[in-house]
Formats: C-alpha cells, sequence, structure tokens
C-alpha cells in the first residue's frame, strides 16, 4: 500500500502493528524534492542518518551531481525502511547557500579565505612553535559525535601517539559519557547489552529520562506499532515533562529533577521486599548484592515521595510492574545523564536488570542511550578520553598491547593521569596552559554550560583556535582558521548507532567548493607534523577510508568491539551489523553478555570502576579484591541533593532538552525548510499552575535568567511539573545580527546562557538539567510590553500530561509491503 502523509503533522507516519514475539513488519519511506519522480533518479547511494542514534538506513537519491532527496532501506535491520522527519528532510542541508567552501584565516580581526597548503601550514607551524615550547599538553582536540569511524581512529592515533598529548574529547561529553561509564561500572566494559530488537520482544519497557519519541523517533514508531498489536507491552516512564512517552505510559513518574537515585533507590527497595530477586542468577553472575541489599533498606516508598514529589503509590505501582516482567527492556538518556548523580543513577537502572536476571534475552536487556549517530565510535576509537578498543589506560598490559598495535613506544602513550575531559580542557584554555584547542565537527559556542564564559574562553588571548565545520557557526566566527569540511553524502566512511549496528555511509555527491572530508584533514596534518612510529617509518600508514577501516580491525581485535568480520564489501548491499562480528560469530552478536560472561575480569575490563560520589579512580588491587572472577558488579549509590536548588531568589529550577525537529545547534536543521518552520523558535515551557499563579500565558515574552545569564523566549504552557522551567538547547545565534552571540547585541536565546559548569563526578558530563532560575514577563503575547517587568514566585511541583505542538505541511511516501512474521531464530515451542 502506497499512501502520501504529512511528516512534520505526523512525525512518527502511520501505524503497521505486529504483536509481540514477531518481526517489525516493513515500511518504506521516501522523501524527494518537489518536481522530482521516483523514476528519475539516476542513482540510489547508501548510507544512514546522522542526525541522531538510530542509524536509520536508507539511500540517497542523486540526479545531476546533486542529492534530490533520500528513501530508508528496507532491508536494514534498524528501521526496515522508515524515516524520522529529520531522515526525510535534512539532507537539503548539504547544499545550503551559505556552507563553507574555502578555509578562512583570521587577519587583522577578521576571517578571510584562503587556500587550503595556507591554511594547513599554519596550522602545522603552530603546533611546531607550541610542541618545542611548551610540550604536548599546550595542544588539545575536542571533536564531535557525528563524524565517522575512520575519522575518530585516525585522530586518536595522531593526538596520542603522534602528538602524545592527553587532551582529546568529544561533545559525546555532552551526551553519553554518562552511558559508557555506567557500561564499565557495571559490566567492565563499554558496550550497549541490548538490542533495539527488544522493543519486539518486552512485555515491559521502561524509560528513564529518555524521550524516545523525539530523541530517536523511528525505534518510537516501532514501540507505538507494537502498543497497537497484540499483547502490547506496558510502559513505565521517568520524566518530569509531559512527552508523547510519558502520555502513552502505563506508569509516568514525573520527578523532581536532581532526584533520580532517591526514585531508583525506592524501586530497587520495593523490588527487593516483594522478592522479585532472581537470586540465582545474581548468586552466579554478580558481586555486590548485599551491599544493595542494605543500601536501599531505608529507602521507601515514602522516603523517596518526600525527595522527589512523587506519590509513594505511583513508586509501588511502578515496582510492581518492573518486578513481574517477564521481559524487561530499559532505556537511558539524557534526563538522567546530564545531572549531578548521573552515572550512580545510570548504574541504578543496570542494577535491577542485574537482580532481576534480565540480560541477554529477547526482551531482557539494558540500552544506555546515546544522544548522536556516532557517540559510539568515539568511545571505541579512543576519541572521547579513553584508550582505542576500550582498552583500559590504568593497566600496563593494555597500553602495551595498544603501543605494539601502533609500533611506538608505551611511554609515548598518555596513560599517566585519568583522560582529560571536555570541560577540562576549556579550563586549561581559560588558564592558559592550553594554547591550541582544534574543534572538529561541533560548535562548543552554543552547546556548552555558561555561554558567556565558553566566549570569552574561545576570544582569549594566546589561544589558537581551529575549527573544522560546514558552516560559519558560532564558534568558527571566534577561530583563527576555519577549515570547511565534507558531510555525510558527501564522503565514505562507516558508523555505529546506539545497539552496536555498523552501517557503511557511501560518498553521493561532491563537496561543495574546496571542502574536504575530515579523514583527508587529519591525514593531512599526519604528513605535515611528519609523525612517526618507532622505527621511523610513517605512524599513520593508511590513506582513505578503507584502508583506515582496515587499521581499525587490527586495533579492535580480540577486545569486545571486534570488526575483524566485518568489510566494506560486508556493509554493501544489506542490513548493517551488530559488533562483535568475527569469525565465530560472522552476522554479528544481537545481545551481549547471553552466557552470564562479562568484560569485568582484572585483567581485561576497560575500568576498574570510580567511586560514585567523588569519582575517584578504583586501584587496582581493590578492583581485584572485589571481583577475581570477573563478575558483574552491583554497585549502591546513596542519594544526594541537587548542588543548585531553586530558593527565593531563584525560584524555579531549569532543565533543557530536545525537540524532535532539530538537532544540536541547528547547523543543519535549522537550514531545512520544513524543520525550522516546524520550531523556528525558542521557547519556555512552563506548567499550567505556575502560569495561572502568576498571570501568565500562552504566547508571552518571558526572560530566564540567573546570574550566569539570561535568554529570552515565548511561553509554552503545558502539564510540566509545578516548578519547573524547561528550554530546547538547539537555539543559537549564527541566524541573527553578529551571529556569535548576546555580545553582538541580540538578546540571549540559547538555553546554555544560564546552565552551570558543574559535571557527574564519574562521567565528567555536564549538568543541563539541574539549574535554578527565575522568570520575568518581557510583553504580553498580544505585543503589547508589560506595564511593569514581573519577577515570578516559586511554586510547589505537580505532574501532568498536554498534547504537543506540531507544525508545518510536507508530504512524504509511505509504502507497507509485509504483514508481521515471527523471528525464526528467536521464537520457539
Amino acid at each position: 500500500m502506497r499512501t502520501s502523509v504529512d511528516r512534520i503533522a505526523q512525525p512518527w507516519g502511520s501505524r503497521t502493528p505486529y504483536g509481540r514475539d514477531r518481526r517489525w513488519p516493513t515500511r518504506r519511506d521516501t522523501c524527494l524534492a518537489d518536481g522530482v519522480r521516483e523514476d528519475e533518479v539516476e542513482r540510489w547511494v547508501q548510507t544512514a542518518s546522522l542526525l541522531h542514534s538510530d542509524g536509520d538506513a536508507m539511500d540517497i537519491a542523486v540526479k545531476d551531481g546533486s542529492i534530490v532527496g533520500v528513501r530508508g532501506r528496507t532491508v536494514d535491520r534498524v528501521n526496515r525502511g522508515r524515516l524520522g522527519p529529520k531522515d526525510a528532510f535534512a539532507w537539503q542541508a548539504n547544499r545550503a547557500a551559505d556552507r563553507l567552501r574555502r578555509p578562512l584565516v583570521r587577519r587583522d580581526g577578521h576571517l578571510v579565505e584562503t587556500d587550503w597548503d595556507s591554511a594547513m601550514a599554519l596550522v602545522a607551524a603552530r603546533s611546531r612553535t607550541l610542541l618545542d615550547a611548551h610540550g604536548s599538553g599546550s595542544i588539545g582536540f575536542y571533536t564531535s559525535g557525528q563524524l565517522f569511524l575512520e575519522e575518530y581512529y585516525t585522530l586518536a592515533v595522531l593526538a596520542r601517539a603522534g602528538l602524545g598529548t592527553p587532551h582529546l574529547d568529544g561533545n559525546t561529553r555532552l551526551c553519553t559519557s554518562t552511558a559508557a561509564e555506567a557500561l564499565k561500572e557495571s559490566f567492565g566494559c563499554d558496550g550497549q547489552p541490548g538490542s533495539f530488537d527488544d522493543i519486539d520482544h518486552a512485555d515491559v519497557i521502561a524509560l528513564f529520562g529518555h524521550n524516545l519519541a523525539e530523541s530517536q523517533p523511528v525505534q518510537w514508531m516501532r514501540l507505538l506499532d507494537r502498543l497497537e498489536g497484540a499483547d502490547p507491552p506496558r510502559l513505565v516512564c521517568v520524566d518530569p515533562r509531559p512527552t508523547p512517552v510519558a502520555r502513552r505510559a502505563s506508569v509516568h513518574l514525573a520527578p523532581r529533577v536532581g532526584t533520580n537515585v532517591a526514585l531508583l533507590n525506592a524501586l530497587l527497595h520495593e523490588i527487593v521486599r516483594a522478592g522479585h530477586v532472581d537470586r540465582p542468577y545474581v548468586e552466579r553472575h554478580t558481586v555486590g548484592f548485599g551491599e544493595l541489599e542494605r543500601a536501599v533498606a531505608p529507602c521507601t516508598p515514602e522516603w523517596a515521595a518526600a525527595l522527589c514529589d512523587v506519590p509513594a503509590s505511583r513508586i509501588r505501582e511502578a515496582a510492581e510492574v518492573l518486578g513481574t516482567a517477564d521481559r524487561l527492556l530499559s532505556t537511558v538518556l539524557q534526563g538522567v545523564y546530564q545531572s549531578h548523580q548521573a552515572t550512580a543513577a545510570a548504574v541504578q537502572v543496570n542494577n535491577l536488570h542485574l537482580i532481576r536476571g534480565m540480560l541477554g534475552r529477547p526482551g531482557a536487556g539494558v540500552l544506555q542511550m546515546n544522544g548522536q549517530p556516532t557517540a559510539q565510535n568515539t568511545r571505541e576509537c579512543g576519541a572521547d578520553g579513553d584508550l582505542p578498543g576500550f582498552r583500559n589506560w590504568a593497566n600496563e598490559e593494555h597500553v602495551a598491547e595498544l603501543a605494539k598495535v601502533w609500533n611506538v613506544e608505551p611511554d609515548s602513550i598518555p596513560h599517566y593521569a585519568p583522560p582529560t575531559h571536555a570541560l577540562q580542557m576549556f579550563r586549561y584554555a581559560e588558564q592558559g596552559s592550553l594554547r591550541m584547542l582544534w574543534i572538529s565537527g561541533t560548535n562548543p559556542a552554543v552547546s556548552l554550560p555558561e555561554l558567556s564564559r565558553v566566549r570569552d574562553v574561545l576570544t582569549r588571548e594566546g589561544l589558537f583556535v581551529v575549527v573544522q565545520d560546514l558552516f560559519r557557526t558560532e564558534t568558527a566566527q571566534l577561530a583563527d582558521v576555519v577549515l570547511p569540511a565534507a558531510t555525510w553524502g558527501e564522503k565514505t566512511g562507516t558508523f555505529t548507532n546506539a545497539d552496536r549496528t555498523v552501517h557503511l555511509s557511501e560518498r553521493a555527491v561532491e563537496p561543495p567548493g574546496d571542502a574536504r572530508p575530515d579523514l583527508d584533514v587529519f591525514l593531512d596534518y599526519a604528513r605535515r607534523m611528519d609523525f612517526r612510529d618507532k622505527d621511523g617509518g610513517p605512524l599513520v600508514t593508511w590513506h582513505d577510508p578503507e584502508s583506515a577501516f582496515e587499521a581499525w580491525k587490527r586495533c579492535s581485535a580480540g577486545h569486545p568491539c571486534d570488526y575483524t568480520g566485518l568489510s566494506y564489501d560486508r556493509l554493501r548491499g544489506g542490513s548493517g551489523v551488530q559488533w562483535p562480528c568475527t569469525d565465530a560469530a560472522p552476522d554479528g552478536t544481537p545481545r551481549l553478555y547471553a552466557d552470564g560472561v562479562f568484560w569485568a575480569h582484572p585483567d581485561t575490563c576497560e575500568s576498574y570502576g570510580k567511586d560514585l560520589v567523588t569519582g575517584s579512580p578504583v586501584p587496582a588491587a581493590e578492583y581485584r579484591h572485589l571481583n577475581p572472577d570477573g563478575k558483574a558488579v552491583i554497585r549502591a549509590a546513596e542519594y544526594l541533593p541537587p548542588h543548585e536548588d531553586s530558593g527565593a531568589e531563584l525560584p524555579f529550577q531549569l532543565t533543557t532538552g530536545r525537540t524532535l525537529y532539530h538537532f544540536h545547534t541547528r547547523t543543519k536543521t535549522g537550514r531545512t525548510p520544513q524543520l525550522d518552520a516546524a520550531a523556528p523558535e525558542v521557547w519556555v515551557e512552563i506548567s499550567v499552575a505556575d502560569a495561572a499563579e502568576l498571570g501568565l500565558h500562552e504566547g508571552d515574552l518571558v526572560e530566564v535568567a540567573n546570574p550566569r545569564g539570561s535568554l529570552q523566549g515565548r511561553l509554552r504552557v503545558t502539564e510540566i511539573r509545578r516548578g519547573l522551567l524547561f528550554v530546547p538547547f538547539h537555539y543559537g545565534y549564527w541566524d541573527t545580527p553578529g551571529g556569535s552571540g548576546p555580545s553582538d547585541g541580540s538578546p540571549g536565546r540559547a538555553a546554555n546562557e544560564a546552565t552551570v559548569t558543574d559535571w557527574d563526578p564519574v562521567s565528567k558530563q555536564p549538568l543541563f538539567k539541574t539549574a535554578a532560575a527565575r522568570l520575568t514577563l518581557l510583553a504580553r503575547g498580544d505585543g503589547k510590553p508589560s506595564p511593569a517587568p514581573t519577577t515570578t514566585a516559586s511554586a510547589p511541583a505537580r505532574p501532568g500530561t498536554v498534547p504537543a505542538t506540531v507544525g508545518g505541511r510536507t508530504a512524504c511516501v509511505e509504502e507497507s509491503f509485509e504483514a508481521e512474521e515471527p523471528h525464526e531464530a528467536e521464537t520457539g515451542p
């Protein structure tokens, strides 16, 4: 059946219902440029989505050397042909009129065009000068979650073994570092235990701080289809906002932000009290249950209710649903990750699965989700602070093995202290010890907390800033050198989604002007710096994406993220494949730990763990004593109050998050007509009760402020919990006069003007969910200014729901092909 659907007003498309333990039916979504018919497309080129962590497989439509649309790949296990709104429309940004086409260098205070040789010669010359004068610690790299595996691996090699700098991290620090740390704490190693296919089999799905409908829309389509089919799953949603997930949940818990550990401890208390613990599994496969049992004993629902402002009866109801699930799938994202006890809370979700024995079976798993499309690759390849291949930086044998792969001396790889995280790098730049910062594929002048401070750092005298990007972002406008990058559809490489599925993205069209793939830029830098191995040969021996992939395979061999069974040819034409993929598992691995064996042995683990309160690394000897046999570790955590809370002067809690139609700082989605029209301006969300008490109305212009900064936006009145303000974090200044921030005269509209420079002690992920702020009315929604600015008073909290608002009218074609069928390999008598 072929239908036309408005994918802005109906972002999740039409339904293809199916029942539990059946295969998700196929539906192919196609969106083409106006006036282009499918039979006019000259080539379809294989790729996957680069605007969320689903990894939706698709083909790019090419006509006359240009991208003219996309269609979903029905053979792929991740999306079975479906596309989300960003998948469907954002390809248009590739050909935006303001794409960077030539390198820029700063002369006399202004960015002017130059050629690649001049720009790269300047970068290399500054690098050599700093190395000679100040050592490798004077140079740092801050990268993205949107490059390709081959690019991250090359960057890791040249930074770690070439320059020898400890300063390499990604903006994945903002969205996925807690996922990595929580997996290390519980299972000894990074890597998602579960699979998106678990949605097909679970009878209970719990979403902790995860607005699946807007962050991973295609998997929400999958869940909606299950909800419309036979034997639908029960949903438990933990979120202070009335998200689409919350509106479909059997139990919705809307806790006060910053209290996740208290809530989770109460849920664990009830599950233990009610006897829902799989004690044989716990005994065989875990250590630490006794400590958890003692820690949660006093954490009754009544105790948690007083802290979380959630009724004790609802906590009991949720615990009963979780405790009696036959197959439980849990997902976790930013509502947990971006707070002061982020890792502690995420670990408690892992504990829930460990004490219930809910791992390694269809429908029984946990997904510590990613926010970005290639966040998993930054972690695997060592571009986020850790060592490539999930090696343990504190294990000398792991460092020696990596040195052998790279043919360098072990001492040349920095491992004398924990890796430098992103906010610490910016602090070093602020203090003056870091003197060159190379930023690739990210926009910290909008995405980092406390933006006035970030702008000050990026414009600090003595800091040489290199920016590698597609557009003149807010960060690029502050740089000394700007390098025009090719993007998705204009280069070839692989990337891995949130459930370990590896996809190949092929080059479909030429990049505009002189823009170059990121890999080519890094290889050029390595040549100019003449990086050598210990025998005097070139350190970086590959020359293109496929040879870089083969080099990565050698690095990953024998490690949890083993790619040795994959190749470009293997990834062409069919579905993406989940690692580890080896000779022993040639079709990939759907779920980790199905045999109850973890990557947690002291000799193989990626980390010995950290103290969940202080973040201090656990010594190797202590870990070896705790876990000599390499079992999963159940780690208890006590609740600690947020570092910053509301009060008389700052009566509201401020939280930030995503909207369905945009990605990060809108560099692509803001240049996509349908997406920009659907969500053109920043807004401030407030509860119905708070608005009524303060005399505020939908559409009023308000200011959110605290001592760090302020932003302005129109008011949205919803059933968000009382006392909480929500602001989407996507909006910056590239499309305003001046283009780099309020200092240029434009009013603040970036949520991070007011967020706090603080982080979780374990994962070092910033705290975007728990800030304090005040709200001031600037003008009525009818355009009439307020007679006098009105500052709000504090308000108690109350949960609720309200329908979402969408806009825009653009049709895409959907084709449904097949009825539901059983999972042949996963069902039986």
